[in-house]
Order: structure tokens, then sequence, then C-alpha cells
């Protein structure tokens, strides 16, 4: 087989194919918005707050791309049932699920609560891996089906105050590894991204020092541009990756040591 410019062009293009982006109202989940609608699908922005999906909506519309808001919690079922039955509604099926809502709850041990843990695992884990099982007749309808969750290089660092937080998304690692493999059989791909220290109000929120540190943690020394994801999820959600499943991918700058 030969590789010419436009079959290459061809493999990134997602025109027609629908996409649902969770915490997509800012940071990383905005730009793949963004990304992916610019390669021509039509996005499903969806986060918490009403005002700011449709504010993604708008600029990515501005953009000349094509979005819906259809506001959630991934911490709630009934939410994550809305929205694929509005997703589907209104584009007619789903072929992408970006798994990238996350609550960064961190409490030290010795302060954990029953509540703090069911939020983070609830957001963090049960939210992603009921999504897809909410979306699967559609997943499996779809000829590109794919589905990417965002980690944490805290699932893999010494996290010591974000244990909540690291265990949640160490799960979500796990998950995808049983979703690939519970779901190649319906040519359902499913894969891992795990950012970095990137540019993102989640950080920002944090205490400066933290921010300088772990900017400063990584191999290249400085935080991401939430751009900077775009490309390795891109990758992922099109046929430019249809050979890869059940894998994790890092995209953190060398932050994470891997044996």
């Amino acid at each position: 087989m030969s590789i010419t410019a436009d079959s290459l062009q061809a493999s990134f293009d997602l025109t027609d194919r629908v996409a649902i982006v969770t915490g997509a109202s800012r940071g990383i989940g905005r730009s793949i918005a963004h990304g992916f609608a610019a390669a021509g699908a039509r996005v499903v922005v969806s986060s918490r707050k009403p005002d700011a999906c449709d504010a993604a909506v708008e600029s990515i519309t501005a953009a000349g791309g094509t979005a819906a808001a259809v506001p959630g919690h991934m911490g709630q079922l009934d939410s994550i049932a809305n929205l694929v039955a509005e997703t589907v509604s209104t584009f007619g099926g789903i072929d992408i699920i970006v798994n990238n809502a996350a609550n960064a709850l961190a409490l030290p041990v010795g302060q954990l609560t029953e509540d703090a843990w069911s939020k983070t695992l609830d957001t963090n884990l049960r939210g992603p891996v009921f999504l897809v099982q909410e979306a699967l007749e559609h997943l499996r309808g779809s000829d590109h089906a794919s589905v990417i969750n965002v980690l944490s290089g805290a699932a893999y660092l010494f996290s010591g105050d974000g244990l909540m937080y690291a265990v949640a998304k160490a799960g979500l690692g796990a998950a995808t590894r049983s979703l690939a493999a519970a779901l190649a059989r319906d040519e359902i791909r499913v894969n891992a991204l795990v950012p970095g220290t990137v540019d993102t109000d989640m950080v920002r929120n944090m205490p400066e020092a933290y921010q300088e540190s772990a900017a400063k943690a990584s191999l290249m020394g400085r935080a991401a541009d939430p751009d900077e994801l775009v490309g390795l999820a891109l990758l992922l959600a099109s046929d430019a990756g249809s050979f890869m499943t059940g894998q994790t991918y890092f995209c953190d700058g060398g932050q994470t040591p891997r044996a």
C-alpha cells in the first residue's frame, strides 16, 4: 500500500463523525472539541455549567465548526443517560467519546471522607465507564468507533494528598484495557491519553508554589498549552490510529518515568 498526501490527510479526517467530549467547556476538553470540529466532526460539548457549554459552542461555530451543548454531570447516571439521548437526537449517532471531565478533589490521608471518596470515584471512574456502556449500542453502529479516556500523571507518580484522584485515574487506566478487550470484537477502539502539567484553570487554582513545581517537573521544564494535546487525541480518534487499542499514551513533556 502506498501513502499519498491525500490518503494521509484523509486518515485524520473526522467529517460527519459525532464526538462527545466531556469537560469540554474549558482546558484540555475545549481544545480537543475545537480540534475535532476543525477536523470535520460534529461535537457535543458537555460539562456541568450550561453557560460555559454555550460559550464553547459559540467559539466552535464561530470558527466554522459544528457543535451542540448538552450540559451534564459525569457523577450522575441520569445525566449520563441524558447526554447520550440528546446527542443521538441532535446528530443521529455516536462515533467518538472523549472522557475528559474530572474532579480533582484532594484531601490528605487521615481526613478522607466517604462523601469525597464517592464524588471523586463517581466522576473520574464510574462516569466514564457508564458513559461508554450507555452509548454502546451507538458505538457498535459506527464504522469508526473510538473511546479516549483522559488519565493523569497522578496515577503513575507518588501523589500523596491526591490519593483519591490518583486511585480513580489508575482505575480508569485499568478500565481502558478491559473495555478494549471486551469491545474489540465490536471494532470499538479504547485508548487512554495521559497529560502532564497543562496550563488549565484546574492547575491555576492550585497554590503558586505547586504550579511552579509542577511546570518544572517534566524534562521540557514547562507546562503544556491545552492545544498541544489535540494532535494525540486526533490520532487516537481518527482512522490514522486504526490499529491502536488498549494502550496508554503519554503527552507529558517527559514528566512520567516509564520502565
